[in-house]
């Protein structure tokens, strides 16, 4: 495993790194612990989650939001001084009107909650999970702030974050002295590009980390999906993401697929380890964060990940994406 630095920080993370939305969501804790396990025997330090991982994103149910955090803290225990935790906060967790959002309200009572799961007394980096437009980003990094200068976090960062929003975070911040975002987490992948255009630009200016989210486009990468067949039994597009079906509805998607099989094949790779060095090997790109739902999965999807594509695998296959990037 190879390592980079977050932003301007002094912090080293795992260019791959662990997500576990699954835990407690897909599969259980035994399951999460063999998955955990792998990750970190692979030289992982950096494991994501947020408040809102659980069953509950799929039934509706608030009082099964944190799974994810709760199955973690369990698991991590003693290991917790050897890796970077990183949790989100935004979305809704309970029933009251309060029980969401990025008031100074809520980030109190979702730290203080996600603690609590987790089993610990800080998080290492503490992400606004998206954009927050009824609430002052002063009111919000403030708060943040607070929470830096209290010890109970380390870093703040952002996820789902436009360029011109990351932007005037980091002027409130510049203007009152606070804490700035000093990564984002965006979703990236061959089948999405977008944050090529401004996002990565500005990071890259800024010296802000970038830990992208499904770089394998939410499964698509893996080949395990075909036009006209059912979706393999316990996949994420069988278990109903939505998500995963609106991207998968792009003409695109598994057109990409097809393009890069030979020149995987013709390095020997699997779909999935191509499309992850595809993402490492870009420009700007701190860390990709991984799912797995079995261990051999993050074994096999990391064999090749300190390796990275040529000059001329890159330009090719720029140029069998370009129709589909706008």
């Amino acid at each position: 495993m190879q390592y980079r630095t977050l932003g301007r920080t002094g912090v080293q993370v795992s260019e791959v790194s662990l997500g576990t939305m699954s835990f407690g969501r897909w599969i259980d804790e035994r399951a999460s612990a063999a998955v955990l396990d792998q990750a970190l025997g692979s030289g992982i330090n950096l494991i994501d989650t947020a408040d809102v991982y659980g069953t509950g994103m799929d039934n509706g149910n608030v009082n099964q939001l944190g799974e994810s955090e709760e199955i973690l803290g369990r698991l991590l225990k003693e290991r917790r001084q050897d890796i970077l935790l990183a949790t989100k906060l935004h979305n809704r967790i309970g029933p009251g009107i309060n029980d969401q959002g990025q008031s100074r309200y809520h980030i109190y009572r979702a730290l203080e909650n996600s603690l609590a799961r987790l089993q610990t007394d800080y998080i290492d980096l503490y992400q606004v999970h998206r954009f927050d437009e009824f609430t002052p980003l002063d009111e919000t990094l403030e708060a943040l702030t607070d929470l830096v200068r209290q010890g109970k976090v380390r870093y703040i960062g952002c996820s789902n974050y436009a360029a011109w929003q990351l932007a005037k975070a980091h002027g409130i911040s510049a203007l009152h002295g606070l804490r700035r975002f000093e990564s984002v987490q965006p979703e990236y992948s061959l089948i999405t590009r977008e944050i090529e255009r401004e996002l990565i630009p500005f990071a890259q200016s800024e010296q802000v980390g970038v830990i992208v989210y499904s770089p394998l486009g939410r499964g698509i990468l893996s080949g395990k999906y075909r036009a006209g067949e059912a979706p393999p039994t316990n996949s994420r597009l069988a278990a109903g993401e939505q998500r995963l079906r609106l991207l998968l509805n792009q003409r695109h998607a598994l057109s990409i697929v097809e393009g890069i099989r030979p020149l995987a094949e013709q390095r020997g790779w699997t779909l999935p380890q191509f499309a992850l060095n595809w993402v490492l090997s870009r420009p700007g790109i701190t860390s990709a964060i991984v799912g797995a739902s079995k261990p051999e999965h993050i074994a096999d999807t990391l064999k090749h990940s300190d390796e990275r594509l040529t000059e001329e695998e890159l330009q090719e296959i720029d140029r069998l994406t370009e129709e589909f990037r706008g």
